[in-house]
């Protein structure tokens, strides 16, 4: 590998898109088997311990840019998410579908205001019509995501941030049911589940990567710390 330097440190937490916020365990030097472009090469990987999902995924250093692999944001950073929940950017469109394919691209950009767009957006629509069970579940990973990068960029505890994420919503949530009521809203929400096509859709999110994060399998348990490169 040509790059020697690492953009995160031993000890640093940074945000995975779509998978939470981790702590870097080690830097560690790993060979690449078999054939292809990389085979026989010494390669840098970070291994990072996912707190929410309790694994260790293994991430090549230089890949970590393309999966959008990024340090927790400053505490102005994320105060200034935090206050963008209460602005209303007008209304949601009804097209659930076309709702979920884009807060999912949001998901995998996976930056903070990204994250607090999909939470402000799926709030504001549910005050509307409950929403569907894809999007329930996109709206619960994204505001979790957002509670954890905000607690650590704000020192504060978990369960505060999310009393303080609530608080920012529930006036937007309000007007929204209210104009609603006032104008009659007409619904097209279909509340069937995705169609198979949606679902390989929010499948596909990190799967250009696949390669590139080959090794997370075999380290998802945090336990076991042998690696490829050591039957080498």
């Amino acid at each position: 590998m040509d790059k020697e330097s690492t953009e995160f440190k031993v000890n640093q937490r940074v945000v995975y898109p779509s998978q939470g916020v981790g702590v870097i365990n080690e830097i560690v030097d790993k060979k690449y088997l078999g054939n292809g472009e990389l085979a026989g090469k010494i390669v840098k990987h970070y291994r990072i311990y996912l707190e929410v999902s309790d694994m260790v995924v293994t991430v090549p250093v230089t890949s970590a840019e393309k999966l959008g692999i990024r340090a927790i944001v400053t505490a102005e950073a994320a105060q200034k998410a935090l206050d963008s929940l209460s602005i209303d950017n007008g209304p949601v469109t009804s097209d659930w579908k076309l709702r979920f394919q884009q807060n999912m691209e949001l998901l995998k950009k996976g930056s903070v205001d990204d994250i607090a767009n999909i939470v402000r957006c799926l709030y504001q629509r549910s005050k509307v019509k409950e929403l569907p069970i894809q999007e329930r579940k996109l709206y619960d990973s994204a505001k979790k995501l957002l509670i954890d990068e905000i607690s650590f960029a704000l020192g504060k505890e978990a369960s505060l941030v999310e009393a303080m994420i609530h608080a920012k919503l529930e006036p937007l949530g309000a007007s929204v049911a209210k104009k609603s009521i006032q104008n009659n809203f007409d619904d097209e929400d279909d509340d069937d589940d995705f169609s198979s096509d949606g679902e390989n859709s929010n499948d596909s999110d990190d799967s250009d990567d696949a390669d590139d994060d080959s090794d997370s399998d075999d380290s998802s348990d945090s336990n076991d710390e042998d690696d490829e490169d050591d039957e080498d």
